[in-house]
C-alpha cells in the first residue's frame, strides 16, 4: 500500500500505521499504554508533527495518539471518503421571506460523515437544506459565494465587494441578508459594513461558528438558524452579528455591528457588546429585542452605498516604554491616518511627542481611543492629553479601536481635508459613538465571588 493511503503522515506515525496495515479512513481499535481507543483514522496536514496519529471517536471528538504509546492497531475496515453532501431541493414557500446568504470563506455549515469521519462542507441551498433542514421552516434561501478566504485574510477589497453585493441582493428582492464569515475578524467586517451600507431597508446579519461542525459542541447550525430568524422575523434593519449568548445552547445574541468585539479565543459565547447592551436575544423562530433604539425595517429597496476605503491607515497600540521609531516608521511609509489605542483616558509617553508633532505637520490624521475598550477618551483631564491635542491628536470618544480604524479608512476614502475628516469621524453613523454608556454596559461577570455564585444559582437551576 503506497504512502498516498496514509495522507499527511510521516516519520514515526507513518511507520506505526504501515506496520499495522492501517491506512487513513480505517475503522480501528488502537491499544495504547493509556488504554483502548476506537475510531476512524483521520488524515493529517503535512505541516503537522510526525509523532501523533489522529482518530475520530464515536463521540465525534478527535484524539491524538502518540505513536510511541501505540502497542497494536487492528483495522476492522477501510472506508472510502465521500466529500459530497447529499443535496435536497430547498423548498420554496411563497408565504416565507426570501433570504440571501453571502459566503466570504470558511464553512457556512457542514456535517460529519460518520462512515468516513470526513467533515463535509455545505453551501448551496440544497446542501444547506441537507445539513440544516430546519432552515426551510424559517425562510426561502438563495446563496452566493463571494470569496473563499480565512477571515484573517479579509480586507478592504472584500469589504467593498461585500457591501456592493448587499445592495445588489436588496435590489433583487432579498428580505434579509446573512453573511457567512470567520469569527477572527468578524467585528471588523461588521463595523465597516455599518459605514458602507447605510439606511438599510432589511437586516444584514453576520454569522459564523467557534466550533467546527464535526464536534458535538458545534455552534454552527444553531447560529445559522438564529441568523435566519433574525433576518426574517427580527424588526431591526442594521448590520448585526449573531452568535452564542451564554456558553450553553440557550440562545444567540444580536450585537450592533459597531459595538461588538470578539472577547475570547475559543468560547462559543466569544462575541460581546462593548459599552452598550446587546440588541436582542434570538431563538429559532423568535426574537426578543433588548432595546428600542434601533433602525426599523421599512418598505422599499433603496439604501445608501459608500463602498470606499483608503488602506493607508493603522492602529498603534501603545505600551510602556514605546520608542518613537515605531511611529516614525509609519510616517516614513506614507500612512495617512493613525488610530492610537492609548492607556487610561487616552495617554502615551512623552518620548512620542516629537513624532506625533511630525505626523501632524505632515498631514497625518491622528485619533485617540482607549485600550480599556469600555469608557471614553478624556484628554482634558491630565497634561498628557492636553499636550497631545495641541499637536493634532483628536479624542474619539468611546469608539472602539478597531471601529475607529475601519471608519478612518472609510472617511479617508472620501476626503483628505482635515476639518472634514474630523467632522466625519466624530459624527456617529450607527452608535459607534454614544452620548453615554448604560449603567450595565460595563459588566464583567467575575467568577468566584459570593454574589456571582448566588446570581448564577438563581439563573441556572
Amino acid at each position: 500500500m503506497g504512502d498516498e493511503a496514509y495522507k499527511g503522515y510521516r516519520g514515526a506515525a507513518l511507520s506505526v500505521l504501515k506496520a499495522n496495515n492501517a491506512p487513513v479512513w480505517s475503522d480501528v481499535e488502537a491499544m495504547t499504554r493509556r488504554g483502548l481507543f476506537k475510531g476512524i483514522i483521520l488524515p493529517r496536514s503535512e505541516t503537522e508533527d510526525d509523532q501523533h496519529i489522529v482518530i475520530k471517536l464515536s463521540t465525534g471528538y478527535n484524539v491524538g495518539l502518540r505513536a510511541a504509546d501505540v502497542q497494536t492497531i487492528t483495522a476492522r475496515s477501510v472506508k472510502e471518503a465521500h466529500y459530497k453532501i447529499p443535496e435536497k431541493e430547498f423548498p420554496y414557500d411563497p408565504k416565507k421571506k426570501n433570504v440571501t446568504l453571502l459566503g466570504t470563506g470558511g464553512t457556512i455549515a457542514s456535517r460529519l460523515d460518520y462512515r468516513t469521519g470526513a467533515v463535509i462542507p455545505a453551501f448551496s441551498p440544497g446542501e444547506l437544506f441537507g445539513a440544516v433542514p430546519e432552515l426551510a421552516d424559517i425562510c426561502n434561501m438563495r446563496t452566493k459565494k463571494l470569496y473563499g478566504v480565512f477571515s484573517e485574510n479579509i480586507g478592504p477589497e472584500h469589504w467593498m465587494g461585500t457591501a456592493t453585493e448587499i445592495k445588489k441582493a436588496i435590489e433583487e428582492g432579498a428580505d434579509g441578508i446573512i453573511i457567512g464569515h470567520g469569527t477572527d475578524t468578524m467585528h471588523y467586517t461588521s463595523a465597516i459594513l455599518s459605514f458602507m451600507c447605510q439606511d438599510l431597508p432589511v437586516p444584514v446579519v453576520i454569522v459564523g461558528s467557534q466550533r467546527s461542525s464535526d464536534r458535538p459542541s458545534s455552534d454552527a447550525a444553531l447560529n445559522l438558524r438564529n441568523a435566519a430568524t433574525a433576518v426574517t422575523v427580527g424588526p431591526a434593519a442594521e448590520v448585526m452579528v449573531c452568535m452564542f449568548g451564554p456558553t450553553s445552547d440557550e440562545y444567540d445574541l444580536l450585537h450592533r455591528g459597531t459595538r461588538v468585539r470578539k472577547m475570547h479565543s475559543s468560547y462559543r459565547s466569544t462575541f460581546r457588546t462593548i459599552g452598550d447592551r446587546p440588541m436582542a436575544r434570538v431563538w429559532p423562530g423568535r426574537v426578543e429585542m433588548l432595546t428600542e433604539d434601533y433602525k426599523r425595517r421599512r418598505e422599499g429597496r433603496d439604501m445608501t452605498l459608500k463602498a470606499v476605503f483608503d488602506e493607508a491607515v493603522a492602529i498603534l497600540y501603545y505600551y510602556p516604554n514605546m520608542k518613537p521609531d515605531v511611529l516614525e516608521a509609519m510616517i516614513d511609509h506614507g500612512y495617512k491616518g493613525i488610530v492610537i489605542a492609548g492607556t487610561g483616558l487616552g495617554h502615551v509617553n512623552k518620548p512620542l511627542y516629537p513624532a506625533l508633532r511630525k505626523a501632524h505637520e505632515k498631514g497625518i490624521h491622528l485619533f485617540m481611543t482607549v485600550q480599556t475598550l469600555w469608557g471614553y477618551v478624556q484628554m482634558f483631564v491630565y497634561d498628557t492629553g492636553r499636550d497631545m491635542m495641541s499637536f493634532g491628536v483628536v479624542p474619539a470618544a468611546n469608539m472602539l479601536p478597531e471601529v475607529a480604524y475601519v471608519k478612518l479608512g472609510w472617511v479617508l476614502g472620501q476626503t483628505q481635508d482635515p476639518a472634514e475628516v474630523k467632522r466625519l469621524m466624530l459624527s456617529p453613523v450607527n452608535h459607534e459613538i454614544t452620548e453615554r454608556e448604560p449603567i450595565d454596559g460595563y459588566l464583567v461577570m467575575q467568577g468566584g465571588l459570593p454574589e456571582m455564585d448566588a446570581f448564577m444559582k438563581q439563573v441556572h437551576r
